[in-house]
């Protein structure tokens, strides 16, 4: 008990701190405009239908619980959550989907379409695509052993993409620790929200692309992976090749959504040289790893907020926007 106490007094005094020093008073988010109730007359079964399809995505293939995570995060972080990465291109419009981050490695777009199909048939042109991707991925850690939270609902979608932001704003395995922080601090979250959400790289994994570079040439300043795993790592990911190999970002217990992540990068056993800066770059994020690889459930609290704020980062609501009936393109 006193254990736990003075884990909740430090993440307490940690939290007061990083909001002191790191919370974007020009935030982009806007709660109040959202309800977990929202559907409850118009479509009172979404969330069971949106739980089904992705159980049943899951079970045919693991790994799609990931990737939907992945969908919503890229999502919210271009021109806020509004469904605009799910736009295929058309004569009129270039979509998202050929940006860097997404290229190659947004997943996932066959769910939606499935999860909407079903939803359609229920409550036609109601449900938002992008409140089905918040719910798709609020099931995919839930149904991999993480927290669940409810779903502020009630945004509606976009009529248009960016590829310019689209690169720009989604962090990169290759940024920088303050080049990471300062693009969540434009979206109005802060290194609390940074080091927790990080936490759903448990379930994630990654090509070597991703992280070659710091396998073999270390940067200045960023803890070195320990030497029997990058040997391991190196017997699949060589110099050139092995791009098709891909590897667990938590390799204790990859696929099961729990704090093992954060254990890995204290043990010097983080794949990405952008998780290893968590735990070197910032003495307020050095600090929330060790409570997080520590206590399970204090991670899943701050998970679970965490993902509630990225959720509600600008979303269109009212009259703005449109509910698509078919997520990879706009209405007529």
């Amino acid at each position: 008990m006193a254990k736990k106490m003075t884990l909740f007094s430090a993440f307490t005094l940690i939290a007061c701190a990083a909001i002191c020093f790191y919370l974007n008073s020009n935030a982009r988010s806007h709660a109040d405009h959202l309800d977990p109730q929202f559907y409850s007359r118009s479509c009172p079964r979404v969330q069971q239908i949106v739980r089904a399809n992705v159980s049943k995505a899951v079970a045919k293939e693991v790994r799609m619980g990931a990737s939907l995570v992945r969908l919503h995060f890229h999502d919210c972080f271009v021109k806020g959550c509004d469904a605009s990465i799910l736009l295929d291109d058309t004569n009129s419009l270039i979509g998202e989907k050929r940006s860097r981050p997404n290229r190659d490695s947004a997943r996932g777009f066959e769910v939606v379409d499935d999860i909407k199909s079903s939803v359609e048939k229920e409550c036609n042109q109601t449900v938002s695509c992008a409140d089905i991707l918040a719910l798709a991925a609020r099931d995919s850690v839930v149904l991999a052993g993480g927290p669940s939270w409810e779903v502020p609902l009630g945004r509606r979608d976009s009529r248009s993409a960016s590829l310019g932001d689209s690169n720009y704003n989604i962090p990169a395995p290759n940024n920088t620790f303050h080049t990471i922080l300062n693009k969540f601090e434009f979206q109005g979250l802060d290194i609390i929200d940074l080091v927790a959400l990080s936490g759903s790289h448990t379930i994630g994994s990654a090509r070597c692309v991703s992280f070659r570079q710091s396998l073999y040439n270390q940067s200045a300043g960023i803890p070195k992976l320990d030497e029997s795993h990058a040997a391991h790592l190196r017997a699949r990911c060589p110099k050139s090749g092995g791009d098709e190999n891909l590897f667990p970002l938590d390799f204790v217990t990859p696929r099961t959504f729990d704090n093992s992540y954060f254990k890995n990068l204290l043990s010097s056993k983080g794949l990405l040289s952008s998780d290893r800066a968590l735990v070197s770059k910032n003495g307020v994020s050095m600090e929330l790893v060790k409570i997080y690889a520590e206590s399970n459930e204090l991670f899943f609290q701050q998970f679970a907020k965490s993902m509630v704020k990225m959720g509600n980062i600008s979303p269109l609501t009212g009259l703005s926007g449109e509910i698509r009936k078919n997520c990879r393109e706009r209405n007529a």
